[in-house]
């Protein structure tokens, strides 16, 4: 698949007023995705419930792919707009897009492959736990922050961005 072309970084509207940051570039947020080794995923339930849980899952050809066979599996086809978020909040990247189910055999298999590697598992493509997604986002966010909070937020209101696709 191409590189799809870099999003637009600006500075997010947080807090009630527009960040002053100097965008983080996007390289930096595909580094963390690439690396991460949990994500958190938030859906909604049919009832309008809201559904948050931890994953596995890849970043790769410029989109997240995990596979669930929880709750969220059931949701996401009527209710397949997510967020995507990594473990950390000192280096945070979120994701916003919508969970398109992977029905293309030759897909699960280009997926299971680094799936399999990353996690040290034996994913069979053929004898799946739960069906594989894919999420393109529309818009994510980034930042850095300071662990200990002694900057006052000095490194979040830098680097605060969005990215917009």
């Amino acid at each position: 698949m191409p590189d799809a072309p870099e999003p637009r970084a600006e500075a997010p509207r947080m807090f009630g007023s527009d960040a002053q940051s100097t965008p983080l570039p996007w390289a930096w947020a595909t580094a963390r995705l690439e690396a991460a080794r949990n994500y958190w995923i938030g859906t909604t339930r049919s009832d309008g419930r809201p559904h948050a849980r931890p994953v596995w899952g890849v970043w790769l050809d410029d989109a997240f792919w995990f596979s669930t066979g929880s709750i969220a599996a059931a949701s996401l086809p009527t209710r397949p707009e997510i967020t995507v978020h990594l473990e950390s909040g000192s280096e945070t990247v979120i994701l916003e897009g919508r969970a398109v189910l992977v029905e293309d055999r030759a897909r699960v298999v280009t997926l299971v492959d680094p799936y399999n590697e990353k996690y040290h598992w034996d994913m069979d493509p053929d004898d799946l736990p739960g069906p594989f997604y894919e999420v393109r986002p529309r818009v994510a966010f980034g930042w850095m922050s300071d662990d200990t909070g002694l900057d006052h937020g000095a490194r979040f209101e830098t680097s605060a961005t969005r990215w917009t696709f």
